[in-house]
């Protein structure tokens, strides 16, 4: 489509110009996140093109103005053909007479006709004239003819050169409107029942969902599964990732930031204002907005004693006006667990009541309204706005790189980050009972998945085959046959493309500015099929073994 539009583009120029966390009560299940990678693929691939889309608005007003003109230009050529006809007139008996004015003068009965001199200069005066006037009107006549004989050759020429622009350009509209319908049907490709295995095998995962929780991801780096040569996928935060990054402003606040800079880093508001009111919570009772605050268990303590205050000072204030926000200023209730913010009714002391004291009341504040404060561990160097992650657009999220300096590599990106140092910041998550219990995957396995992503990408008819092979443990949601590795490679076969036995490499291309990654290349003993970022992630969560996934838009391959 692009090439098509270039194309046009350039004629024409020619032509005319020669997912957050748990923690949140309102939040849609993790799956949904996931499922809405592709949603989000398809609000970028819109917003992408809408530049393109713009200047094939702009070719089509050009297109339909130049059609007019041209339209114009023939009555004018016709008019003049009209004109031409008692033009051809005046032209034949002009060019008849100075033909024959030429040809019979006699110079010499001027002379013996006049008695005067001065008579005969006046005769060969007129003469002259005559012969210079009649000449003036042939000219003109024949420049006359000789102009519109070239208006109407320009103007077929443009006829031509206008009907491949509008055939060009209906054809662009056309594709442009398969590509965005093909879009929306990869969106809907998934069944229910995929969505539900996603989500069980997401929350199968346990992940951390707020900086206060214990553990840390399986980093199987330097483990051995047994065997070399392996894949291991490794994804960058936590799946929900909109708002406040815990981790990230511990690591802003150890970098001198203040709480109100924090904030900035996070959301888009208008002030910072105190507020107050009674907030009920389900099973206990209700309490003034910063008793409230009081009892919230979502950082960790020790933070205050290692650079970290400003962090908790910010995370009171997110806080406050998260519970504002969901509760209607006090008018409905909120829940005491991850699903909310974890409440407990004991009051957590130490630091995070310092924090509490010291920014008493304040909430973030944008048109008049708290703001929904959404927050959770780490969001693995990125600010994400809620509809990055496929809800609907809200003016108070932001997206940006969440660095000390400039990412545009992994490298960057481990350095720079300000969450760098969560424990959840880099993960490979899943695991399985073999291979010393890691998610390192084999060569084989990848070229299994590989295929599987290759085959749903070219028939979606036969997703409900491409589950887990492992039928004791999970057997086929749908009621029918899991196609092996064998199979699909049959499949494959079958529709003219050559599978996968064994993948030598693979590497993602990254959409830094958003952190995202865009396509994924494998490479081995058949071609790259350049695959999209998002579908590979789907179909790669629904094939791997036991509950080994990529939890989020952005990962790397390793190599064991």
């Amino acid at each position: 489509m692009k090439k098509i539009l270039y194309f046009v583009i350039l004629i024409f120029t020619v032509f005319v110009f020669s997912g957050i966390s748990k923690t949140y009560g309102d939040e849609l299940d993790d799956i949904n996140t996931q499922l809405k990678d592709l949603r989000t693929a398809y609000n970028q691939s819109k917003a992408a093109t809408a530049p393109l889309e713009a200047q094939l608005n702009n070719i089509k007003e050009r297109v339909a103005f130049i059609e007019a003109d041209l339209a114009r230009k023939k009555r004018e050529i016709d008019n003049g053909y009209k004109n031409l006809e008692a033009k051809k007139i005046v032209f034949d008996k002009t060019v008849a007479r100075n033909y024959i004015d030429s040809y019979n003068a006699n110079w010499l009965s001027y002379f013996l006709s006049s008695s005067q001199a001065s008579e005969i200069i006046q005769n060969i005066a007129y003469q002259k004239a005559k012969a210079d006037q009649d000449k003036v009107i042939i000219t003109n006549i024949a420049l006359s003819i000789t102009d519109l004989e070239q208006k109407k050759k320009d103007l077929e020429s443009e006829e031509a050169k206008l009907a491949v622009i509008k055939a060009s350009l209906d054809k662009v509209v056309i594709e442009a409107k398969t590509y965005q319908a093909n879009l929306s049907n990869k969106i809907a490709v998934l069944s229910a029942r995929q969505q539900e295995i996603l989500a069980q095998r997401l929350s199968a995962l346990g992940i951390p969902l707020f900086a206060s929780s214990l553990g840390r991801c399986s980093s199987d780096i330097g483990k051995d599964p047994g065997f070399g040569g392996g894949f291991g996928f490794f994804t960058y935060g936590v799946p929900n990732r909109v708002g406040l990054n815990q981790y990230g402003a511990f690591g802003r606040s150890r970098a001198g930031q203040g709480y109100e800079q924090i904030l900035r880093a996070y959301y888009n508001f208008d002030s910072i204002e105190k507020r107050d009111a009674i907030i009920n919570v389900e099973g206990y009772h209700g309490y003034s907005l910063d008793d409230y605050v009081k009892r919230i268990y979502e950082v960790p303590n020790e933070w205050g004693n290692q650079g970290g205050m400003e962090a908790l000072k910010a995370q009171t204030i997110a806080a406050r006006s998260y519970a504002l926000a969901y509760t209607n200023n006090g008018s409905g209730s909120i829940c005491t667990t991850e699903q909310c913010q974890v409440f407990q009714d004991n009051p957590k002391g130490g630091n995070w009541e310092q924090a509490v004291n010291d920014t008493a009341g304040m909430v973030m504040i944008q048109g008049g309204n708290p703001v929904k404060a959404w927050f959770s561990s780490t969001h693995g160097g990125y600010i994400h706005s809620s509809s990055d992650i496929g809800w609907s657009a809200t003016p108070w999220t932001k997206n940006a790189q969440d660095g000390n300096g400039n990412i545009s590599s992994f490298s960057d990106l481990k350095n720079n980050a300000y969450d760098k140092d969560s424990p959840w910041f880099y993960c490979d998550w899943g695991s399985r009972g073999d291979y010393n219990k890691t998610a390192w995957l084999k060569s084989e396995e990848v070229a299994d998945i590989v295929n599987v992503i290759m085959l749903a990408r070219t028939d979606q008819s036969v997703k409900e085959h491409l589950y887990q092979t492992d039928k004791n443990t999970n057997p086929n949601p749908a009621g029918t046959d899991t196609w092996d590795a064998g199979r699909v490679k049959a499949e494959l076969q079958n529709r003219g493309i050559t599978p996968f036995n064994s993948v030598s490499g693979i590497n993602v291309d990254v959409d830094w500015s958003v952190g995202r990654v865009a396509n994924v290349h494998v490479s081995g003993d058949s071609s790259d099929p350049s695959l999209s970022g998002d579908f590979f992630k789907t179909y790669f969560n629904l094939r791997a073994p036991a509950n080994i996934q990529i939890v989020g838009p952005l990962y790397d391959i390793e190599r064991n």
